[in-house]
């Protein structure tokens, strides 16, 4: 598992956590749960600036 923080001073702070078969990402209750399929399909869409 890891765990990357994303917080920006004053700011709520969500969490990415990547296991084995899913990512989740978010804070408390607001959390989206992906498979590593989608999550590396919503990675490429960012980095390809589609979003």
């Amino acid at each position: 598992m890891k765990i990357v923080k994303l917080c920006r001073e004053g700011s709520c702070c969500p969490a990415v956590t990547m296991f084995e078969d899913k990512v989740e990402i978010g804070e408390d209750a607001n959390t989206c749960v992906l498979t590593r399929d989608e999550f590396e399909i919503l990675k490429e869409k960012i980095l390809a600036r589609e979003i």
